[in-house]
């Protein structure tokens, strides 16, 4: 099976005024007028003209064209594959190709009669065919689809330069390309299976290592949360202990002030009360050596001056008197007592 692109040529230029008809042409198109047999114009880039009565057009493109082919071939192990090249061709001399192929023009409306191009195509493509099926009949499928592209390319454009059926028609091959060996859609994807398989692996072990990658990452930081956590709780820990012995030693400062003030404080009352004894003792001293003296001169006093004495003392001694009611035994007894005190 062959598929390749139809080619048409292009519409000529062709305008009317009256029973005459102008052809332009154009610089890739080579055009050919002739009048009974005889060439009148021919060249690229012509203009004239003519009586489509008489007038015999041909019109040849000789520029550069493209030629997509794709055809299926089989390989030594029985695989069908599907080739697909392009060969870049052209007309080299549009005079001899004008002879052998019909490439003539209605002189009326400029409108291709045949479809020679098409025969060129075709041509070509059996002639590209031919080597490629040949190689690919010796290749097994892997290296067909491997690394018969480059040899399929020479064979090809070797076979299109040595066919003299392309220069008996003035047709010249400027190159020659094989873009592809492809085998049948259910075969390619069973070969590409083994392929996918590996990609997906290589894409199940990056999911799985970026996993684990994340799962270390995860457990890295867990464990440097726990870290923190475990550090924050010794730094409490030792918090709490700071804070316990400086209580302790704020509670040891304040009893050991508390022990020196009222150490000083004893002591201070100590001294105090040593004093105040002291002084107690001193006084009493005094005291006691003053009644001592006291004594000793009231020793030697008659008895009438102490009793003088002891009444000035009483009345000193005794509340003040506003009245005073002597009653006769008032006055009896006081009398008795002071006879008594003078005997």
């Amino acid at each position: 099976m062959m598929t390749r692109k139809k080619e048409a040529l292009p519409m000529a230029d062709v305008t009317k005024l009256l029973f005459m008809r102008h052809l332009r042409g154009t610089p890739t198109v080579w055009v050919r007028c002739q009048k009974r047999g005889r060439t009148v114009s021919e060249g690229t880039s012509q203009s004239f003209w003519y009586r489509p009565l008489v007038a015999v057009l041909s019109e040849v493109p000789v520029d550069d064209r493209e030629l997509p082919l794709m055809f299926h071939a089989r390989t030594a192990d029985f695989a069908d594959v599907t080739v697909q090249a392009t060969v870049t061709y052209r007309i080299e001399d549009p005079d001899l190709a004008a002879t052998r192929l019909d490439f003539s023009v209605d002189p009326y409306r400029g409108q291709a009669r045949a479809r020679p191009l098409d025969q060129v195509a075709t041509l070509l493509t059996e002639l590209a065919q031919q080597p490629a099926i040949d190689l690919l009949a010796r290749l097994p499928l892997a290296e067909a689809l491997t690394s018969a592209v480059p040899q399929l390319r020479e064979d090809v454009a070797a076979a299109l330069a040595e066919e003299a059926r392309l220069a008996e028609i003035g047709v010249s091959v400027v190159s020659a390309r094989v873009v592809s060996v492809r085998p049948e859609p259910e075969l390619e994807r069973s070969l590409q299976t083994p392929t996918r398989e590996a990609v997906q692996q290589d894409a199940d072990k990056a999911t799985y290592a970026r996993r684990a990658q994340a799962v270390e990452r995860e457990r890295a930081i867990a464990e440097n949360e726990l870290q923190n956590k475990i550090e924050l709780a010794r730094r409490e820990q030792q918090l709490v202990e700071q804070k316990g012995a400086n209580n302790r030693r704020q509670a040891e400062l304040a009893a050991s002030a508390g022990l020196a003030a009222a150490q000083g404080e004893a002591e201070r009352e100590r001294t105090l009360a040593a004093a105040q004894a002291d002084k107690i003792r001193v006084v009493g001293a005094a005291e006691a050596e003053a009644e001592t003296a006291r004594l000793a001169a009231y020793r030697d006093l008659p008895p009438s001056v102490m009793q003088g004495l002891a009444l000035r003392e009483l009345a000193g001694r005794l509340p003040e008197i506003g009245q005073l009611t002597i009653t006769p035994d008032l006055l009896t007894g006081a009398i008795s007592r002071l006879a008594e005190g003078s005997r």
